[in-house]
């Protein structure tokens, strides 16, 4: 090849690799409780929000549920609001938080809160990023007691078209209902959103869907086997 027709030879370029933006991440605190409540969302975050008060009106922080050993990591759940769940010394709370509000979550660290009678020991921290795996799942969303499954989906399809995400599999799961403090009962529904760009999923799991991620709700957690998801049904 000559000289002059090398000055029209172009390489590809190597696409570039998505960094996970670290604005929100999950921190996740060594915790020492022996049991809970299996509902027990409404006195944690309650409890949460005595020990750091702004964590009640900070829009993108999310509380996870504390999944014990009677919960079958999270998939299979008791209808009995009371049933305990047993923890185990690996269990972790985790709250999802903006990396502005790392600093003062680690309030938390070395002090005691009361969930629904229990005390629950909150020992160190560490935080984890975001995944930018295709599929996420949500254990549950906030919906009305009122909407049908098609409904919902079309609800979900419109709010994650806000999010810039087009669907490309999507599959609703069962209905739950949660009951708060107050004795008051909220419809939920279990959402899986497959097959996204790793930027989407990770906007996914930023924002969420719905209200509630104090209590758990619209919280999106990445899945690596699409079957773990299916057996929630």
């Amino acid at each position: 090849m000559s000289e002059t027709n090398n000055l029209f030879w172009n390489e590809d370029k190597k696409k570039e690799e998505f960094v996970i933006p670290d604005d929100i991440v999950d921190v996740s605190y060594a915790i020492r409780c022996k049991c809970l409540p299996l509902e027990h969302m409404d006195a944690l975050s309650q409890s949460l929000f005595q020990a750091l008060p702004w964590l009640e009106d900070e829009p993108l922080a999310g509380i996870h549920p504390i999944n014990g050993a009677e919960s079958g990591n999270g998939w299979e759940r008791s209808t009995d609001p009371d049933e305990l769940i047993y923890l185990s010394r690996r269990q972790k709370m985790i709250l999802r938080l903006p990396k502005e509000r790392l600093e003062d979550a680690e309030e938390l660290v070395g002090s005691t809160i009361e969930v629904a009678g229990y005390p629950v020991e909150i020992g160190k921290s560490s935080t984890r990023q975001l995944s930018d795996l295709p599929t996420t799942f949500c254990r549950g969303i906030l919906i009305d007691k009122e909407m049908d499954e098609n409904q919902f989906l079309q609800w979900a399809y419109d709010e994650l078209k806000k999010l810039d995400i087009p669907v490309r599999k999507m599959m609703a799961g069962k209905e739950r209902v949660v009951t708060l403090q107050s004795g008051e009962k909220r419809v939920t529904r279990s959402l899986m959103v497959a097959e996204m760009e790793k930027a989407e999923s990770v906007r996914l799991q930023q924002h969420g869907l719905g209200p509630g991620r104090k209590l758990g709700c619209g919280i999106f957690l990445p899945q690596k086997d699409i079957k773990a998801v299916n057996s929630d049904d």
